[in-house]
């Protein structure tokens, strides 16, 4: 069993599946926002991916490995611990790595020459950290199931 993300996530045999995996998790956890804020979440996102079809998994490939990076630390303390339950893990810790990974779309989003990216990350990005922290134990899963494999 790999011990650190970088060996999980992003080892080229198994990179396709992380990236299709985190590209439905993107998609189950806009499906899941519900009422006003949600409705302005599935607007935006409808429209990022209207502006360039395929952008959900070109970007979470692009950003694979520095979201690697940043999460390397609470891995590395997770296993350290002999931790079972990343997605708890995470969830415990939700603060930190929400702003761990929040840091990595913020350089990213201030570094892009598209000003309608730059215009939907500004008006989602307001609620991103609290849809990061809600997204962690399912992404702690999905670490945890090409963990087993790895």
């Amino acid at each position: 069993m790999a011990d650190t993300l970088k060996a999980i996530l992003l080892d080229s045999g198994r990179r396709p599946a992380v990236v299709a995996d985190l590209e439905n998790l993107v998609d189950e956890e806009v499906a899941d926002k519900g009422g006003v804020s949600g409705a302005v979440i599935k607007t935006g996102f409808a429209a990022v991916k209207k502006i360039k079809p395929g952008i959900i998994g070109s970007a979470v490939d692009s950003l694979l490995d520095d979201f690697a990076a940043s999460l390397e630390p609470f891995y590395a303390d997770y296993k350290a611990t002999g931790g079972t339950d990343f997605g708890g893990y995470l969830a415990g810790r939700g603060d930190e790595a929400a702003d761990a990974l929040l840091s990595v779309t913020d350089g990213r989003a201030e570094q892009t020459s598209r000003d309608s990216i730059k215009k939907v990350y500004s008006k989602l990005r307001p609620n991103g950290k609290k849809n990061v922290e809600e997204a962690l134990p399912r992404l702690g899963k999905l670490i945890d199931k090409h963990a087993a494999t790895a």
